[in-house]
């Protein structure tokens, strides 16, 4: 810094105050500071910056699941708009969410110096209500619980779930099968709920569901099973995944999609629309999830953040592997 200074002809204080922002400077002295530190390749040094302040402007985010295409796409929009409000994002990935990873997450984000920390959590938030947290701790949780400790953004998993079924009713199918999710899922365990509860609302029989594990490959075998069922008709998948999987399986059975059978899946990923038929299928606005845990972990750090939880809506995107039933 006082090199710049010396260079531009001004003090160090205000080459401090032209790194730091202040437009009080003026413009031609602001100018000819900012071309001393390019000619002398100056950097502001933020690790001092931090110290000085008290804030470091990243944001820890600790996730399970990298291989899911929920999580990884919810972490994409999270990093996405911190980096538009000026913050990084330093990631912690989980191999398992037992509460003593979570709390050692904590621990080692808080020595990387961050501000604040999202959970990416598609499984249950195991024993929050023991779980320990360094003191004064800015969290905000993504698709889980736990809204009653922290603010949590979560897709509207009810919805979205309910207007699959009321979709392949409307088109006349007697009930909907249903593929789940891994047992241990907070996504997965919401959607399979909101489908039952569907099925008892319209008056129809809930077959016995088949529990996959987000794979293409465990879709593959659960549309082995729905293929022999002779009364299958229709089926909501709990992912996009799977449903790939089923409809592999139901062409190989020589049921076809959507004559035979009709299937709904869930995320709408963007190869959705190239499966063969194009999927019928949920939409989930990950980029607006991400933004809102974004706005309410800063939201936190100015303490205008309470518990509770935001969900955001879901749109079913109509396609060609749903047809009236014949």
């Amino acid at each position: 810094m006082a090199d710049v200074a010396r260079r531009a002809g001004v003090s160090s204080q205000t080459v401090s105050r032209v790194s730091n922002g202040d437009r009080a400077v003026v413009e031609r002295t602001r100018q000819r500071v900012l071309e001393a530190m390019k000619e002398l390749g100056y950097r502001p040094n933020s690790a001092a910056r931090a110290l000085k302040r008290g804030t470091f402007h990243t944001l820890g985010v600790i996730t399970t699941g990298l291989a899911t295409t929920g999580n990884v796409r919810t972490l994409e929009a999270i990093a996405a708009c911190a980096s538009r409000e000026g913050y990084a994002v330093t990631l912690l990935p989980l191999d398992a969410p037992t509460r003593g990873g979570v709390e050692g997450a904590f621990t080692r984000l808080g020595e990387l110096a961050v501000d604040a920390f999202v959970l990416i959590m598609e499984v249950h938030l195991l024993d929050t209500a023991q779980l320990t947290l360094p003191p004064q701790a800015k969290v905000v949780v993504a698709d889980s619980d736990a809204g009653d400790r922290f603010p949590v953004v979560d897709t509207d998993q009810h919805q979205g779930a309910r207007a699959a079924v009321r979709h392949l009713l409307e088109l006349g199918h007697p009930t909907v099968w249903h593929v789940a999710g891994p047992e241990d899922s907070f996504a997965a365990g919401r959607r399979t709920a909101a489908w039952e509860a569907a099925l008892r609302r319209a008056g129809c029989p809930a077959p016995p569901p088949l529990r996959g594990d987000w794979t293409a490959e465990s879709g593959y075998r659960a549309g082995l099973r729905l293929a022999a069922e002779g009364d299958c008709t229709a089926v909501f998948v709990s992912n996009d995944q799977m449903a790939l999987g089923v409809l592999r399986a139901l062409h190989e059975a020589g049921r076809r999609v959507p004559e035979d059978v009709s299937v709904v899946g869930f995320d709408d990923i963007d190869e959705a629309a190239s499966f063969i038929p194009p999927l019928t299928t949920v939409r989930q606005d990950f980029a607006r999830v991400g933004e809102l845990c974004v706005d309410a972990v800063l939201g936190a750090l100015r303490g205008d953040s309470a518990p509770g939880t935001t969900l955001v809506p879901t749109t079913l995107i109509e396609r060609r592997s749903t047809a009236p039933y014949r």
